[in-house]
């Protein structure tokens, strides 16, 4: 365990340990793990606004020339020939179609003109991704990646009051922009990315600033968040949040030991016409009926199945779980899992084993909640 002194800080360290954050280690950052309660936050963001700071998140800008065919090479997703101001999810993995990591690429117009790529990763994978890339560019000099992490802020607004809060202090306001989409603006006066994108199954926005202008950023939209009862969150509310809405989580759900066609995220695969780094190992993959697959579980009774429980038929392991927590929105225990693929058709009861002791347990569709 690292000390607070060996721990990478962000620019809002300070704020939340003045403000009765709960400071944790996650990946090698100090950050809070909650500020009151989880059902607090996590009822928060669901019904008002949620605030929580993701600057941990790796944040890659790249300059240079022919960078969406670059990219389009080492992502799952296509990129090439990308519009400004989309942003796509996609699956970054090694040859045998592992993952890698899920990244969010980014085609943003600048406020002097033009339009540059970025690309946000998890903090875990950050030093990986980038040693990856940058060994592939060694082979394409028109490229240069440059890792803003430790300069910038990155800041999620999520839930129903959220993009109308923002909307207050930005030139551009949230509603304005299509899902998964950005662009470059000013939000309380300084540059900033702002995007409709969220890890929390609500409607919202995130926002991209230099250090030097986060606590200022951060604390107009909390002033504002309070009046209308909403919360900062720490990490755990959103994990019950992205838990709900049934949204991978890496090292949980994905890793290099899940073929991209296990971990259902179809939508983030683009096959046609195009090469990139994994495809063939991934196709091979979806037609291999034995590979386990992703699903949901719905336990009786409220005790949560937490990651490892042995998902079981008749005394028998069929499957792992992945992830788990009660659900504070739709009062139930919910779990993610992989199970054999014969196991993983909708109504099918399982057997979940928490510490010795046995509870039923049916698949269910996903994701467990989807707003209105």
């Amino acid at each position: 365990m690292s000390t607070i002194n060996q721990m990478f800080k962000t620019a809002l360290h300070d704020w939340h340990a003045s403000n009765n954050g709960r400071m944790v280690d996650f990946a090698g950052w100090s950050l809070p793990v909650q500020y009151s309660s989880i059902i607090d936050e996590h009822n928060a963001t669901r019904k008002s606004i949620g605030m929580f700071d993701v600057s941990h998140m790796g944040r890659f800008f790249f300059e240079g020339q022919d960078i969406d065919s670059f990219l389009d090479v080492l992502t799952t997703r296509r990129v090439a020939a990308m519009g400004v101001g989309r942003i796509r999810y996609s699956l970054m993995c090694n040859e045998s179609g592992g993952i890698l990591d899920d990244v969010l690429v980014y085609h943003l117009p600048k406020l002097d003109g033009g339009s540059r790529f970025m690309m946000v990763v998890n903090a875990s994978n950050r030093d990986k991704i980038s040693q990856w890339i940058t060994d592939r560019i060694e082979s394409n000099q028109n490229v240069k990646l440059n890792d803003r992490t430790a300069e910038t802020a990155m800041i999620a607004c999520q839930g129903p009051g959220a993009n109308n809060l923002v909307a207050e202090l930005s030139e551009q306001e949230p509603d304005g922009l299509k899902y998964y989409t950005g662009t470059t603006t000013r939000v309380c006066g300084h540059e900033a990315i702002v995007s409709r994108t969220g890890y929390t199954g609500e409607d919202g926005c995130e926002i991209i600033c230099e250090n030097e202008h986060a606590v200022e950023i951060w604390e107009e939209i909390h002033s504002r968040a309070i009046a209308i009862r909403g919360a900062a969150c720490g990490l755990a509310a959103r994990d019950t949040l992205r838990l709900e809405a049934a949204m991978p989580l890496y090292g949980h759900e994905l890793g290099e030991d899940v073929n991209a066609a296990q971990a259902g995220l179809s939508f983030a695969m683009n096959f046609k016409d195009r090469e990139f780094v994994g495809r063939d190992a991934i196709v091979a993959a979806k037609k291999d009926e034995s590979l386990p697959c992703r699903i949901g579980l719905e336990l009786e009774g409220r005790r949560a199945a937490r990651e490892g429980c042995p998902i079981l038929v008749a005394d028998q392991s069929v499957g792992e779980i992945t992830s788990g927590a009660f659900s504070p929105t739709l009062q139930k225990s919910i779990s993610m899992g992989y199970v054999q693929p014969q196991y993983a058709q909708i109504g099918t009861e399982l057997t979940i084993d928490i510490r010795g002791k046995m509870h039923n347990g049916k698949v269910v569709e996903l994701p467990f909640y989807s707003r209105a």
